[in-house]
């Protein structure tokens, strides 16, 4: 007799995403989420995973937080999704919280329902701001899936939907290279350079010292913009309310979403100076969308914002970041011959395994062993290791226990793939 587990996924193959569903059953990730609350969620079976992927930081301050389904419940007394054409007090408060908490300048958010809408606004705002059509990207980036966002990224993404455009319209360089940087810069036809700050993807290569500013500091000399991506390492990942702020960079323009909600309601948002958001005073109706900026989720979003500026939960980013590290550190030196490296920026952290695939048979031990962290889609040998920034000491006591167990027992299958 067929479980409703199995239903699920027989199901899923047939009406829902076949490819997916199969790659993770092929990796023996026999999931389907059920039970959801903090740091952990449940198998709908009852297996319970500790969350260390937070689904790319969506859930940063846990899943279903307490206060921001409180606030959202209240909110819908008054309100629902509202309408996109006319102003609204929550639109306004919310936008102007984003330019209190953001760089000097960046005084105006537009907002979209995901991450990639927002990346595609950016990028035309660029376009408009400057004239200019050319985008700059980094190699093994991701930005989203839509139209504008997917051919900027890697073409692992952009390759199967024929999106990847010409040399006039977009090209990358290798990150941390600043030679090549000015190279594609100097020919004065760039409207942007997109980076995300960390590139989670490509499994959190870290900005070396004086990059990302001698980036910017080009931009400004060739009239080209700055996007700042902080999808997955803003909202105080970093320890500071943007990661490139943190390496003193003033972007023009920020984009921000997946933990923006809570994970509650879908929202995102691109925040721009005076030239970026140009635009709006040519013609504001030139973007809009009908789920961008939604009353409810506008809720949610200061809700978060508030969260994030509390003294206590600063105080807790700085807490797991240096105890979870002090830890890990403890597993690396235990496992030398596999755990090579720990990349990391707060509570943004890759962990480095040997072998081009190293990641994977770590990943699955860890679920063996009731912990949910994913391999790097573009750097295989990457575990994307995403800690939530409200995470208690005891949790943290139990994630480093079933680390140390996990990593301990796919050493074998690690090895045995470098051979």
């Amino acid at each position: 007799m067929i479980t409703p587990k199995q239903q699920v996924i027989a199901d899923s193959i047939t009406y829902w995403n076949s490819g997916k569903t199969k790659e993770w059953q092929d990796l023996n990730i026999n999931f389907v989420m059920g039970k959801r609350e903090g740091y952990y969620f449940w198998d709908m079976e009852g297996k319970r995973l500790m969350d260390v992927h937070i689904n790319g930081g969506t859930f940063s301050l846990g899943h279903r937080n307490p206060e921001i389904i409180e606030a959202l419940i209240k909110g819908t007394e008054n309100y629902d999704i509202g309408n996109h054409h006319f102003p609204s007090p929550l639109k306004a408060a919310l936008a102007k919280e984003l330019a209190t908490v953001s760089p000097e300048g960046l005084n105006h958010a537009i907002f979209g329902a995901c991450g990639a809408e927002a990346v595609d606004l950016a990028l035309k705002s660029a376009r408009c701001a400057t004239g200019r059509k050319k985008i700059i990207s980094v190699e093994n980036c991701y930005h989203g899936h839509t139209g504008l966002a997917v051919s900027a990224g890697a073409e692992r993404f952009s390759r199967l939907f024929l999106a990847k455009r010409g040399e006039d319209e977009n090209i990358q360089v290798p990150f941390n290279d600043i030679d090549a940087m000015e190279h594609a810069l100097a020919k004065e036809d760039a409207a942007c350079v997109i980076m995300e700050t960390i590139p989670a993807t490509y499994g959190f290569p870290m900005p070396e010292p004086g990059y990302l500013p001698a980036v910017k500091k080009l931009c400004e000399k060739y009239g080209t913009l700055y996007i700042a991506d902080e999808v997955q390492t803003g909202l105080l990942r970093s320890g500071t309310m943007w990661a490139i702020t943190g390496y003193d960079v003033i972007p023009d323009m920020i984009v921000t979403s997946k933990g923006f909600s809570g994970g509650i309601y879908p929202i995102s948002a691109v925040i721009m100076n005076e030239k970026a958001s140009s635009w709006i005073r040519i013609d504001g109706s030139a973007h809009m969308s009908t789920f961008g900026g939604t009353e409810l989720g506008c809720i949610c979003a200061l809700k978060v914002l508030e969260i994030l500026q509390r003294k206590e939960t600063v105080e807790n980013v700085a807490f797991v970041s240096q105890y979870l590290r002090e830890g890990l550190e403890k597993i690396k030196s235990e496992n030398p011959d596999i755990f090579l490296e720990i990349r990391q920026n707060g509570t943004i952290m890759g962990l480095v395994f040997q072998g081009k695939q190293g990641a994977i048979p770590i990943m699955q031990r860890l679920f063996e062993n009731g912990v949910w962290a994913i391999y790097s889609m573009l750097d295989n040998s990457v575990l994307q290791f995403k800690p939530g920034i409200l995470c208690t000491k005891e949790y943290c006591d139990e994630l480093l226990e079933r680390m140390s167990t996990g990593i301990k027992q796919a050493k074998t299958k690690v090895l045995s793939q470098v051979e």
